[in-house]
């Protein structure tokens, strides 16, 4: 069969008439010395207004193989085939009343009933709301129903990737409470919205597909706004403005150029202003390439996962540009590249977003870890100890149990610290604090409360234990000597306890506690104090 696959390139002569002469004319031959022949297989129409072009064939096309004209990636292009002998063209559109439904929005497919001989010629009218190459092919009925089939199920993966992405980035902004994420959302949004109308999908919905399917300055409005919301949510999501301030003052610019382009291409629809755009657009992904690069230099981790994302569609929109400026022929492929790159870039950029949501996750666990314990003892911090102490009050009232608490400090601390150092001193505290811990039950307290003061919090015990408590806690601390650094060094600790009254506050029952407890020096230091009572070695 002559038609297994596509016709090969070299097998389609493409010629352009700059001009709108009357069809009959053109269908009689009148201007045929006017044509002017053009590189590649693709319909690339650069004017606003209608232009013919020629189609010719280098060997015949037989009509026992259903031949079908295949112009693809005819975005809002309108088109008029005027076959050979025929006296009406065959107008076809994506949207409108030309609008086939019978094949997918992947091409304009007009059959060739008769076929076509070798060097026999057809027109095509077409009309291009803007500059979109439509490259073109003459396939069977079989390889384009075939092609319609990969299409559908390739946009449609696409598209729902897009809405889950979508989905995603609407829970990441009300999630976060971050304003910045609402940059993503919007760019997956008219990102969306930019490939349903420029790939024809918007026409399942026929309402909103005539209101502004048709219209190329709302598709232009979409791809300026998913531009400045990406390059707005990457300068953020890479800290441009404070890491890399230059860089973010191109990508402001860039993005001040483009609105500026946008409102003139659309009063105006001269071309230099959307070539402009175009270059302009180019700078931007470059700068923000440039950013992520620099900040893998650098060790971010942000710019690994921007890079990851943005290369390929860095590539694909510099391709793409390339394709408008004529600078090499327009690829059928883009149809599917440019989509799935869009897809492809917020797959690496969510999965990059839960990493980055996951490392301050992390960041949040470590600081509050930070604030609850101290440091150097890992005991409770002073505002953890408090805090505690605070609840198991509430917790003795509502419950109508005891609450006591034990409130101690090493003996001559400051001398220590003097005659051996701070570093000997903090290594005192650590291993009192530890010995003290290792004597404690699991529900009770223990916390750093300021310099070598301990406070210790014993729920459901009343006084006396309370004191029986302290004493061994005494006992465990100077029971045995402090090994530092090879040295033996001799600790003891002055205790104080306090039980919980009725009509006590907070503050009031650290105070008793803490009387006790300079009870304890005042008698001598290495004791036991309830402020009544004095327990000794």
């Amino acid at each position: 069969m002559l038609l297994a696959a596509s016709v090969p390139a070299q097998d389609f002569r493409v010629a352009r008439l700059d001009s709108d002469p009357v069809p009959a004319e053109v269908m009689a031959g009148a201007h045929d010395a006017e044509f002017a022949e053009v590189e590649g297989q693709a319909i690339f129409e650069t004017r606003r207004e209608p232009r013919w072009w020629r189609l010719t064939t280098t060997r015949p096309i037989d009509a026992a193989d259903t031949p079908l004209l295949v112009m693809r990636s005819p975005y809002l292009n309108q088109v008029e085939v005027w076959l050979p002998g025929e006296a009406m063209p065959v107008q076809r559109s994506i949207y409108g009343q030309f609008a086939d439904y019978e094949y997918s929005t992947r091409a304009l497919v007009t059959p060739l009933p008769k076929g076509l001989a070798s060097g026999e010629s057809l027109y095509v009218r077409v009309l291009a709301p803007t500059s979109q190459p439509m490259p073109l092919s003459i396939e069977s009925m079989s390889v384009v129903h075939r092609g319609d089939l990969m299409h559908v199920a390739l946009r449609s993966a696409v598209l729902a990737t897009m809405v889950v992405l979508a989905i995603l980035a609407l829970g990441f902004r009300v999630g976060v409470g971050e304003s910045s994420y609402a940059y993503l959302l919007l760019t997956l949004m008219a990102q969306i919205g930019y490939l349903s109308m420029t790939g024809g999908e918007m026409r399942l919905a026929p309402t909103l597909a005539g209101l502004i399917g048709s219209d190329p300055r709302v598709v232009h409005l979409l791809g300026l706004i998913a531009v400045l919301a990406s390059s707005h949510f990457l300068a953020f999501y890479l800290n441009l403005g404070e890491r890399q301030p230059r860089l973010m003052r191109v990508v402001e610019g860039c993005s001040g150029a483009l609105c500026v382009l946008l409102l003139l291409s659309l009063a105006t629809g001269a071309e230099i202003v959307v070539n402009i755009a175009n270059l302009v657009l180019l700078m931007l992904t470059g700068t923000l390439f440039v950013a992520s690069i620099v900040g893998c230099v650098e060790r971010l981790r942000a710019a690994y996962f921007v890079l990851l994302s943005w290369l390929p569609l860095f590539v694909l929109t510099a391709w793409r540009i390339g394709e408008l400026q004529e600078w090499w022929p327009a690829s059928g492929w883009m149809l599917y590249a440019f989509p799935a790159g869009f897809a492809v870039a917020g797959l690496v950029l969510m999965v990059g977003l839960a990493d980055k949501m996951h490392q301050l996750r992390r960041d949040r666990d470590r600081a509050s870890q930070m604030a609850t314990y101290d440091k150097l003892t890992g005991a409770l911090s002073r505002r953890a100890i408090e805090e505690r102490l605070r609840a198991a009050i509430e917790e003795a009232r509502a419950r109508r149990t005891r609450l006591s608490i034990v409130f101690f400090d090493i003996d001559r601390f400051k001398q220590i610290n003097d005659e051996h150092g701070h570093r000997i001193g903090d290594e005192f505290l650590r291993i009192i604090v530890l010995r003290a811990r290792n004597r404690l039950r699991v529900y009770d307290a223990c916390g750093r409360y300021g310099g070598d003061e301990i406070l210790v919090i014993l729920p459901d015990t009343e006084l006396r234990e309370a004191m029986g408590v302290a004493e061994n806690l005494r006992g465990a601390i100077n029971g045995r000597p402090l090994s530092i650094d090879g040295r033996l060094f001799e600790a003891s600790v002055s205790l104080g306890v306090a039980e919980l009254h009725q009509d006590d506050e907070m503050a009031q029952l650290i105070e008793r506690a803490d009387k006790a407890l300079y009870a304890s020096k005042a008698a001598g230091r290495n004791r036991v104090s309830n402020g009544h009572a004095i327990t000794t070695a």
